[in-house]
C-alpha cells in the first residue's frame, strides 16, 4: 500500500490540489493500493496533551495510524511552506503516531516528499527538515524529491495543474516506484 498525504490542516489549501493529482498518478500506474490522507480533517479531539500516553490517546489518531500508515509501505508526504518548514499539523501528526507501534508504524518505509510554496524555493527547506526527521524514525527518503515552486500560477481556476507540472510529477511518481 502506498499512502499518500496532504500535510497541511489549512482549509481550501492549494497542497491539497497537488496531493490529489499524485494520488491520481499513482493509482494510474501501480496496481498496489493508494490511500490519501488530508491533515485537513484532523481536529482538535484527536491532538491533545494527553495524546503522548498511550492509554490516553484519541481512537481516532489509532484508527488513522492503522488504515494509512501502519500497513503502508510507501508514503509520499505533499506539504506546503511554513515559516521556512513544515506545517505544525504534520510534525504533530507524526509526534501522535510514534506513541503507539512505533517500530511498524516507521522502521524501513520508503518516503517521498513534494513540497509546495507559493515562492520560489518550493518548501526546499521544508523538505530537507521532514528527511531528518524520517531518517530519524527509521524511515528511508527518496532522493529526487520534488519541490514546486509559485503554486498560485500553477493551476486554473478550475483546479488543473498545467502541463508541465504534471509532467514533473509523473517523473516523480516513475521513479519513486521505481525506489
Amino acid at each position: 500500500m502506498i499512502t499518500v498525504i496532504s500535510g497541511t490542516n489549512r482549509k481550501d489549501n492549494k497542497t491539497q490540489i497537488f496531493a490529489k493529482a499524485i494520488t491520481d498518478i499513482l493509482k494510474s500506474k501501480t496496481v498496489k493500493e493508494v490511500k490519501y490522507l488530508d491533515l485537513e480533517d484532523l481536529n482538535g479531539d484527536m491532538l491533545h496533551a494527553l495524546m503522548y500516553q498511550a492509554d490516553q490517546q484519541s481512537p481516532k489518531i489509532a484508527k488513522l495510524q492503522d488504515e494509512y500508515i501502519m500497513y503502508a509501505s510507501k508514503i509520499v508526504f505533499v506539504m506546503p511552506e511554513y515559516n521556512g518548514g513544515i506545517p505544525g499539523i504534520l510534525k504533530l501528526f507524526i509526534d501522535a503516531i510514534s506513541v503507539r507501534e512505533y517500530g511498524k508504524t516507521f522502521s524501513g518505509k520508503k518516503v517521498g516528499m513534494i513540497g509546495t510554496a507559493s515562492g520560489r524555493a518550493g518548501n526546499l527547506r521544508g523538505i530537507d527538515h521532514l528527511i531528518g526527521i524520517c531518517n530519524h524514525v527509521g524511515m528511508i527518503a527518496y532522493p529526487k524529491n520534488l519541490p514546486i515552486s509559485s503554486i498560485g500560477s500553477l493551476v486554473d481556476d478550475n483546479g488543473k495543474i498545467n502541463k508541465e507540472t504534471t509532467e514533473a510529477m509523473t517523473k516523480f511518481v516513475d521513479g519513486f516506484l521505481e525506489f
